[in-house]
């Protein structure tokens, strides 16, 4: 078994995606639940919300946009179209924290968090993955969105740091130590 079947094994556990993981002091991932939740939106100092969901409709809540990227979760999806445009959002949002969710802070909401990373942070792909899954361990953005990433690295950076490779659960990204820069 190598590590993207490691990784994207059977991590899923209903009571985990009820978390809401820091990335950095000011930027929170989740899923549906932590947005509902006005105490924590307050405690958070959360005031800017990205509802990367067609299905969910934004929150209101005094003093907090909210901003929608109607993707489903499907490879053929287009949320590359979103990526410098959500994380330009969260760059500028300067008066408050912000809140990435999805359905379940597994997919699309990685998936942009991951974006803004390499745009804000200058992490490459492999940094910035490992940086999201270190705080959100059972992340597992579909293969359509890790192609897309990667043609975003390739054009913020000029190469790739992961590769794709078929693996017993399909294509799935080939992270490895030895490829840190």
């Amino acid at each position: 078994m190598d590590l993207a079947e490691m990784k994207y094994g059977s991590l899923f556990h209903p009571t985990v995606t009820m978390a809401v993981s820091q990335i950095t002091p000011t930027l929170f991932l989740s899923g549906l639940d932590a947005p509902l939740n006005q105490a924590l939106v307050s405690r958070r100092n959360i005031t800017l919300i990205v509802n990367a969901t067609l299905e969910y409709p934004c929150p209101v809540y005094p003093g907090v946009e909210c901003i929608r990227v109607p993707i489903c979760d499907v490879p053929h999806a287009c949320l590359c179209d979103h990526f410098d445009n959500v994380a330009e959002r969260i760059h500028k949002n300067t008066v408050g924290s912000t809140l990435v969710h999805c359905a379940a802070g597994m997919s699309r909401s990685p998936a942009l968090v991951i974006a803004y990373l390499m745009k804000y942070k200058k992490c490459t792909l492999q940094q910035a993955y490992k940086w999201v899954v270190n705080c959100r361990p059972f992340i597992r953005p579909n293969a359509g969105f890790w192609r897309q990433l990667l043609e975003y690295e390739k054009v913020l950076f000029g190469n790739n740091t992961v590769k794709m490779a078929a693996t017993s659960l399909g294509v799935l990204p080939e992270i490895t130590d030895s490829q840190d820069s």
